[in-house]
């Protein structure tokens, strides 16, 4: 995939377009409780053909009037109600493309997220800078998210370099760093000063020893890892001369990140080695890595990992990521997949897409396949071209009928256990199942 996502993002223009596509706002609940636990923000997919007309125009004022209530609540006294405002707020964001709401009230947003990191707890600053994040990805690549990251960059730095706060708060910290800066940020100095706050994070994990303070590395694994995959998500974005010196740096120091005791830290840096592969290969034909025969039997032996000790949803889940790990590294392979949102397809053809699909899903969480169809800022990075203006009725006409994907699914079950089922007899040849 070609690195140059640049700058399309959310131009003031667009945002039209993005208005237009704005579904109905459940307002069954206006407590802040109910709001937090997004009761009242619906899925635009989960509709049905029964949906009586609503007013737009009313349910739009009346979800406008709720989010700045929100957006008051942020400065409370409680920090419990706090914190149930920004989750309320991120909740919405995930839900809705909110543009034009968003870009008046920018400032106050940011003032409100900078004010929750700096001052609350834990929760309330894994809430604050998940919001950052949302914020970013509404607005889009253009000048207004660049202040919001010059805003927060310092802080976020300051949190996630910090020994004395918790670990969960230092995690949600790097990835929003990671986000925002790869949404945002134009300066590639700014880049380059993200990426080395995140290296120092996740090089820790190459020792083994103990830190200065006693407290062992394994502690903080968590927060390795969200710092490894923030890295990994700039990385993407990097010019070429800068990833040739990434690659010299690190290439020879994951692998040591494979024997970790975590099953998320091995999977984390397998795949960070798949994408260095790739990004090695693309800027040069003839890339040859010394020490292949080592590196190819470490993952050989966790895509077949057996050991006793692991659970068996770890063992399972790496498996999976290390039988096409070793594909890329060995065979310069990616196993395709496909991404179905509404009408439309996606292909996900390579590592570096891999790795900002998941980045993007791990933050949008259920609202990734509406922001798909009418983000901008998705659409201009998966080169999805822009949203496809598609009208109530067009949709009814293209959805298949629930008895029919029943009858479907029926049969595909049927036909998947009767395969599984000679596959597991012993006695049946392995060439007599195809």
């Amino acid at each position: 995939m070609p690195k140059s996502r640049r700058r399309g993002g959310n131009p003031r223009g667009a945002s039209g377009a993005q208005h237009r596509n704005m579904q109905p706002f459940s307002d069954e609940d206006t407590s802040v409780d109910t709001m937090s636990h997004c009761s009242g923000f619906s899925d635009p997919a989960s509709f049905t053909e029964d949906v009586p007309e609503i007013d737009e125009e009313a349910t739009q004022e009346e979800l406008e009037y709720k989010l700045k209530g929100l957006i008051d609540l942020t400065l409370d006294k409680s920090a419990k109600t706090r914190q149930s405002a920004l989750e309320s707020l991120k909740n919405a964001l995930t839900s809705k493309i909110l543009y034009e709401f968003i870009l008046e009230r920018r400032m106050t947003l940011t003032d409100s997220i900078e004010r929750c990191i700096k001052k609350g707890k834990s929760d309330e600053q894994r809430a604050a800078a998940g919001l950052a994040c949302l914020l970013c990805v509404q607005l889009g690549s253009g000048i207004e998210s660049e202040e919001i990251f010059k805003t927060l960059a310092p802080v976020l730095k300051k949190i996630l370099c910090d020994g004395a706060a918790s670990v969960q708060a230092r995690q949600a910290c790097a990835t929003c760093l990671g986000v925002c800066c790869f949404i945002a940020t134009d300066d590639i100095t700014e880049l380059y000063s993200t990426m080395e706050c995140l290296e120092n994070i996740f090089t820790k994990s190459y020792q083994k020893e103990r830190n200065s303070d006693g407290i062992s590395s394994t502690q903080n694994t968590i927060l390795h890892i969200s710092a490894l995959l923030a890295w990994t998500l700039l990385l993407t974005i990097c010019p070429m001369n800068e990833v040739k010196k990434k690659l010299e740096m690190h290439l020879n120091k994951f692998p040591l990140l494979l024997s970790c005791d975590d099953v998320n830290m091995r999977i984390a840096a397998g795949e960070a080695l798949a994408l260095l592969f790739e990004l090695a290969r693309e800027s040069d034909g003839d890339f040859f890595y010394e020490d292949m025969e080592p590196l190819t039997q470490k993952l050989r032996a966790l895509a077949t990992d057996g050991n006793k000790h692991r659970a068996k949803v770890d063992k399972r889940k790496q498996r999976s990521v290390f039988r096409d790990v070793l594909r890329a590294v060995e065979d310069h392979d990616f196993p395709t997949e496909t991404v179905r949102f509404g009408p439309e397809r996606m292909y996900i053809d390579c590592w570096v897409k891999k790795q900002t699909y998941d980045t993007f899903k791990e933050i949008l969480g259920t609202g990734m396949q509406y922001h798909l169809q009418s983000n901008e800022l998705l659409r201009n990075v998966f080169e999805l071209g822009p949203p496809l203006m598609l009208d109530e009725a067009t949709l009814k006409t293209m959805k298949i009928p629930r008895f029919e994907r029943h009858l479907y699914n029926s049969a595909a079950f049927k036909a998947r256990t009767k395969a599984r089922s000679k596959c597991r007899d012993k006695r049946t040849d392995v060439g007599e199942v195809f």
